[in-house]
């Protein structure tokens, strides 16, 4: 009852208005164009492999990418989620060792979320900026994932490695690999919790308006805690998907990588001020990301400038946000 008027509040916020939604067409014009023209300008872009190996690349950022998709529409920011998938890829390989991969595997996901509550209960309790907070639990993650390794590079035992890394291979489903197919039902799941339910519109009132969210009686801080456990284990998964491939973890582990992921949400449509997105525009953002890494790579493009390329993709979508945003306002 007393959520009542947050949730429609958060429906409406949610709700795209015209010009939201020509930035949405936008950006899958510009996904449509690039694929257009590397389908014209080189003869592998659309080959099974190709298509297969983009799905792969774009697997461990779309699960960081929709981790900070559901972060960022809350009104925070999750700037641990790489030292959260660096602290527990070295978990599962730990705990690989010793118990075996099924229990290897569930340990880094549970370490994962417990490490996504923690970030969540120090920005609800302490009340520190999640910018802040979440920089710090990054730099303290990858501390005690440097200390368990004594900063060197952990393997799972020899007997054991193969089973390790089945998250790596290829599935009778045109060679996807297992990996892929994780990511698109953890991305799904995400969509439709966050879509479909009372949880994902209380988390848009809670970006939308805080304050406004609590006096509806919403319980803000267990809602964002959720948030962060939630984003967790979208991290500890990328990080298995990480330690499977390269049949090894270390503290190092995807580092810089959430700067790409959350330029994905950015750039795919989710609103650095909070309160509006949606994780298939994350993926658009995914998407648009690894095309021009993939299209680089296939031209034969020197990559210095990819950073450029995403750099300005970045800031054009904010300055987009800002200026839709003022013209509402």
């Amino acid at each position: 009852m007393t959520a009542t008027t947050a949730d429609v509040k958060a429906d409406v916020k949610a709700a795209p208005g015209r010009s939201a939604r020509l930035r949405d067409l936008g950006i899958v014009l510009g996904v449509v164009l690039i694929i257009v023209v590397l389908s014209v300008s080189t003869s592998t872009f659309l080959t099974t492999g190709n298509l297969v190996n983009l799905l792969d690349q774009a697997a461990v950022v779309g699960l960081l990418a929709t981790a900070a998709t559901l972060v960022i529409i809350s009104g925070s920011f999750d700037l641990s989620i790489t030292a959260v998938l660096a602290l527990s890829a070295i978990v599962a390989v730990a705990v690989t060792n010793v118990a075996g991969v099924g229990p290897g595997m569930i340990a880094g996901v549970l370490a994962g979320a417990v490490l996504g509550m923690i970030n969540g209960i120090v920005v609800v309790r302490i009340k520190v900026h999640s910018f802040i907070a979440t920089l710090a639990l990054s730099i303290i993650y990858r501390g005690v994932a440097v200390i368990l390794t004594a900063g060197a590079i952990v393997y799972p035992a020899e007997d054991r490695a193969t089973a390790f890394q089945a998250l790596s291979w290829p599935t009778v489903l045109g060679g996807v690999t297992a990996a892929s197919l994780l990511f698109l039902a953890v991305v799904a799941v995400c969509w439709i919790l966050l879509a479909r339910t009372t949880f994902g519109r209380r988390v848009y009132a809670i970006g939308g308006n805080e304050e406004a969210a609590r006096l509806s009686g919403i319980r803000v801080g267990q809602i964002k805690v959720a948030v962060f456990a939630i984003s967790g284990v979208c991290a500890a998964l990328g990080g298995l998907i990480l330690a499977a491939r390269g049949g090894s973890a270390q503290a190092s582990l995807a580092t810089g990588m959430e700067m790409t992921a959350i330029a994905a949400a950015v750039v795919g449509g989710t609103s650095v001020m909070g309160g509006e997105g949606a994780i298939w525009r994350g993926l658009i953002g995914v998407l648009l990301i690894t095309l021009i890494g993939n299209g680089f790579n296939l031209l034969g493009w020197d990559t210095i400038y990819q950073q450029v390329v995403q750099g300005a993709l970045i800031l054009g979508a904010v300055s987009l946000d800002r200026l839709l945003r003022g013209r509402r306002s």
